[in-house]
């Protein structure tokens, strides 16, 4: 086993301004044949971010080595941290969290809990992710769950989602909480007052919905967020609010078939500009505007979902992530630890704390 090389201590990642994202280099369908290019990418896009390669270490030099970068132009700015087991994709998070502590996942986290790294970025486990962020780094104070938080294209640009799937089963006073932490996210990395907060329901009508759902919609309405009201599914994509919050089931079903119909569109217009020669031909002149469409709706420019109200910033990658898509990973966590993101969230939980008398009637669980 080679000797662990951690990182530098007479230069120590995040001092003199820098950034330094912890990255799980072993996470991920991929590991590091595409994660550690992806970094590389993001190092030559941010020339202030600093980066630790996470894994077993043989692994990730030899893709050091295959992908061309300089060790010492690198030097100052790239930094490999031995990590001595991997947590598979299909493992258990309890069995993960208690049988590899020296995992790649977990020895990302903890560099984050130690104040070596402002954030880490992960496309493993999204189960064991959001465990051993919990049990190592903790909630925010006045956070109950944490909950994980994305971007999706809209119309008119684009708006941020929570929760996507963390929490199956919320109550009203957890979507608060949610609508908080995102008003706080978007105002921070988006410089954006008070965004607008949508509640989603099966219908714009306050008598909508379950009681659940209505009770959040009255814990909004009496708060101090700027609380747009209930919005429906296609709201989403219209752009109709900055902040859209629902519990994680419905976010994850919202999600995922979201990303579906995506696919089937894509496969659709593929279907169609090849069915002959004519359709072939009018491909070609609109090719450009194809292009054009297809960034706009490109999914892997809008990776990386925030595991958002933890004591620490932590981006959770798609598993299936390419290059392009980790490496726009990496650049939302180093935006996130530029904005202030945990200080805002703090900030605003504070100010905006559940209006009195409406608190939790019974102990929240975290």
């Amino acid at each position: 086993m080679p000797a662990q090389s951690g990182v530098d201590q007479s230069n120590p990642p995040g001092a003199g301004g820098s950034i330094t994202i912890a990255i799980d280099a072993m996470g991920g369908d991929f590991g590091p044949a595409v994660i550690v290019p992806a970094a590389l990418d993001f190092l030559a896009m941010r020339p202030t971010a600093r980066v630790i390669l996470v894994g077993l270490e043989d692994a990730i030099r030899a893709q050091l080595t295959e992908s061309g970068a300089s060790a010492e132009r690198l030097a100052d700015r790239l930094a490999v941290r031995h990590a001595t087991q991997v947590v598979e994709m299909h493992e258990r998070p309890a069995q993960a969290l208690r049988t590899k502590k020296d995992s790649s996942l977990r020895v990302a986290v903890n560099l984050v809990k130690d104040g070596v790294a402002q954030a880490c970025v992960s496309a493993g486990n999204t189960g064991a992710l959001m465990a051993t962020g919990h049990f190592v780094l903790k909630t925010l104070t006045g956070i109950d769950r944490p909950a994980i938080a994305a971007q999706l294209p809209t119309v008119r640009g684009h708006t941020t989602m929570l929760d996507l799937g963390a929490n199956v089963d919320c109550t009203a006073e957890h979507l608060y909480q949610f609508a908080v932490m995102g008003s706080a996210l978007v105002e921070a990395t988006e410089h954006k007052s008070r965004p607008t907060v949508g509640l989603l329901n099966v219908g714009e009508e306050e008598i909508k919905g379950s009681d659940v759902v209505k009770e959040a919609g009255e814990l909004l309405k009496a708060g101090n967020l700027n609380f747009f009201g209930n919005v429906e599914g296609d709201d989403i994509y219209r752009g109709t609010v900055d902040v859209v919050v629902c519990d994680g089931f419905v976010g994850n079903v919202a999600l995922k078939t979201s990303e579906g119909f995506a696919r089937m569109i894509g496969q659709f217009l593929a279907e169609e500009f090849n069915r002959n020669l004519v359709s072939k031909a009018g491909a070609l002149f609109a090719l450009p505007a194809i292009n054009r469409f297809k960034d706009r709706v490109d999914h892997r420019r809008y990776n990386g979902a925030s595991l958002i109200g933890l004591r620490g910033i932590v981006m959770k990658s798609h598993g299936a992530a390419d290059r392009l898509a980790l490496t726009c990973a990496l650049g939302r966590a180093y935006d996130e630890a530029a904005a202030g993101v945990l200080g805002r969230i703090t900030e605003l939980v504070a100010a905006r704390a559940l209006p009195a008398g409406d608190g939790p009637r019974e102990p929240l669980h975290a």
